[in-house]
C-alpha cells in the first residue's frame, strides 16, 4: 500500500504515573509498507506501539495517523487500523474460524461477510485445515497466526504488530513472517530480533531509552560497515567485557596471521546498536501499565 507517511510523530513524550519515562521526544516519518521500530526490551518500542494504535494517551507531543490527529481523531483512526498486541492470546474453546468472525464482526462486518473472508484469511496463513480446531489444541506458532489472520481478514490500512514472533520456535517464526509479508495494508512493528527485522523491514527505527537514534532503510544503516567485518576480541569498543572492532576482512586476517586470538563474524544490524554506542538487544522487561 504506503502512499505518502502514514505516521508521524512530533517531540511525543510519555511519562508513566510511576515516574518511568518511556519516550523521550520522539519524531519519526514512515511511508514505506513494512517499517520496525527495533530495540532492546524496555527501549519504549511498546509504549510507542501502544501510543501509535490509540491504546495509550501519550504526555506530550503530536502525532498524525494516516493524516488524523491522534487525540481528536481516535475513534476514526481505530476504524482504520488493526493491532495485535504482544500480550493478545486466544480463546481456548473458540476455533481459529470463530475467533476471525467475532472480530470481523465487532469491526462492524456482516455475518456473512465475515465468514466468508475468515475462511480465505485462515487458508492464506496456512490454518485451512485447522479453522474448526479449539484453538488450546493448537501449536503456540498456529496461535499467533490466528491473530495474523485477524489482521489479514480486517483488510486495514494499517497494521500494527508488537514482538510478533516472541516465543516462538524457528520454524514458526519463519511461517509467521510470511504471514506478515502477505498482509495488504502497511505495517508496522516491533521486535528486538535483528535477524527479523532484518528479514522483513523497508525502514527501521532504532529506538533506546525512548529516543530515536537513528533510523533509514536498512542499506543506509549499515552503510558505514560496508565491506567490513565484526572483529571480536580486538579493538577499542568493549562490550560486556570484550573488546570489538570493525575492520576489512584483510585486515582481520593479518590479526590472525599476527597470532592475535579473535573472532570474525560478518556484521547485522545487531552492529548498529555497537556502533551508535549501545549493547545488543537485552532481556530486560518493558515496563510501565496504563490505558488511554
Amino acid at each position: 500500500m504506503s502512499q505518502g507517511n502514514y505516521i508521524e510523530t512530533y517531540d511525543l513524550t510519555k511519562v508513566y504515573k510511576n515516574g518511568i519515562q518511556a519516550l523521550r521526544g520522539v519524531s519519526m516519518r514512515l511511508s514505506s509498507r513494512i517499517s520496525c521500530v527495533i530495540g532492546r526490551n524496555g527501549a519504549g518500542k511498546t509504549t510507542l506501539i501502544r501510543i501509535l494504535s490509540t491504546q495509550l494517551r501519550p504526555t506530550s507531543g503530536r502525532a498524525l495517523i494516516l493524516g488524523l490527529d491522534l487525540i481528536k481523531d481516535r475513534d476514526e483512526i481505530r476504524k482504520r487500523i488493526c493491532s495485535v498486541p504482544q500480550e493478545a492470546r486466544p480463546v481456548g474453546v473458540a476455533s481459529p474460524f470463530e475467533h476471525v468472525v467475532m472480530y470481523l464482526v465487532a469491526r462492524d462486518w456482516s455475518v456473512s461477510d465475515a465468514m466468508r473472508e475468515a475462511r480465505r484469511a485462515l487458508r492464506e496463513v496456512g490454518l485451512g485445515d485447522f479453522m474448526n480446531t479449539p484453538t488450546d489444541e493448537l501449536s503456540g506458532g498456529m496461535k499467533r497466526k490466528v491473530f495474523l489472520a485477524m489482521a489479514l481478514a480486517a483488510n486495514a490500512e494499517l497494521t500494527f504488530l508488537d514482538e510478533p514472533t516472541t516465543g516462538l520456535d524457528p520454524v514458526s517464526r519463519i511461517e509467521t513472517w510470511g504471514s506478515v509479508r502477505r498482509l495488504r495494508s502497511n505495517v508496522v512493528l516491533t521486535t528486538h530480533d535483528m535477524e527479523e527485522a532484518q528479514a522483513l523491514c523497508e525502514h527501521i527505527v532504532l529506538l533506546d531509552s525512548g529516543k530515536v537514534v537513528v533510523e533509514g532503510t536498512p542499506e543506509d544503516l549499515m552503510a558505514p560497515l560496508k565491506g567490513k567485518v565484526r572483529v571480536e576480541g580486538y579493538g577499542d569498543i568493549v562490550i560486556g567485557g570484550m573488546k570489538v572492532s570493525y575492520m576489512s576482512p584483510e585486515e582481520a586476517k593479518q590479526l590472525i596471521g599476527e597470532g592475535l586470538k579473535v573472532s570474525i563474524r560478518p556484521v547485522s544490524l545487531e552492529d548498529l546498536f555497537i556502533v551508535n554506542g549501545l549493547v545488543p538487544p537485552s532481556q530486560e522487561p518493558e515496563r510501565g501499565e496504563e490505558e488511554w
